[in-house]
């Protein structure tokens, strides 16, 4: 069984991890198959969002615990490092990509939560960071990623406690956009994603590029950012497009150049 699967719907591409009897705990295996997912996404073009969901009753339950015990310093330091290249690779997609959280996100789960660009999640849902538990800490962005959303405080909090929190409080803190009932959390993903699908593909990857980039620089750099991609998307096919359905009062049928 591939630890995960991957289906179509229209444009939206959703992702499964697919380890349901280890509540799809990532391993080696599963973060390889993450990187050559997003390696296959990115080189389609008909791909214009994705989701990433877990099978079962767990998004993901934090790296494979069984695994990582038998690892020796060296070891530890390749695997965070496997986990970080995973996340770095699908948050370089240049499309928006969507966590439908549909129950536990620890850990890794967490992590990998916060490297999609938003977070869906089920009411059943749960967040936490509880590698101090295990006499460790995050290792595959916790302490970045989980600071960028929720501020400092809340990710020390999260990260020094190994307290798990659920979707209502992680909506309160800014670690959820939204929440939904258990069974319609994946349509209301793909629902973004397809809505997504109907913008201006060349503005949307700039969009992405811009805020992702920005975010930790300079104010003025972020601004020289935003001012050379704005240039640059105003040379797009898109944007005439737009423009001319705007003025012509019509939906716009963007070519994606």
């Amino acid at each position: 069984m591939e630890p995960i699967r991957c289906e179509r719907r229209g444009p939206v591409a959703v992702l499964t991890l697919n380890r349901p009897k280890a509540l799809n705990a990532l391993d080696r295996a599963t973060l390889e198959a993450l990187r050559a997912g997003c390696a296959e996404l990115a080189a389609d073009a008909t791909v214009r969002a994705v989701v990433l969901t877990g099978e079962g009753r767990a998004f993901a339950a934090g790296a494979d615990v069984a695994e990582m015990r038998r690892h020796s310093p060296a070891e530890a330091r390749a695997f965070s490092r496997l986990g970080h290249a995973a996340f770095a690779d699908l948050e370089a997609l240049a499309v928006p990509t969507v966590a439908a959280v549909n129950g536990y996100a620890l850990g890794g789960g967490c992590e990998l939560a916060c490297a999609c660009d938003w977070i869906y999640a089920s009411q059943r849902a749960r967040f936490g960071q509880p590698e101090v538990n295990l006499g460790l800490i995050p290792g595959f962005g916790g302490t970045s990623r989980l600071v960028r959303r929720v501020g400092v405080a809340w990710a020390k909090e999260l990260v020094l406690s190994g307290e798990a929190v659920d979707a209502e409080t992680a909506l309160r803190i800014g670690l959820v956009n939204r929440i939904f009932a258990p069974e319609a959390l994946l349509d209301a993903a793909v629902k973004a994603g397809e809505t997504i699908a109907t913008r201006s593909s060349v503005a949307v990857a700039e969009a992405k590029r811009v805020i992702q980039e920005g975010q930790g620089a300079d104010l003025r750099v972020a601004h020289a950012l935003e001012q050379e991609a704005f240039g640059l998307v105003s040379a797009s096919e898109d944007r005439a497009e737009g423009m001319d359905a705007f003025l012509e009062k019509r939906d716009p049928k963007f070519p994606g150049r």
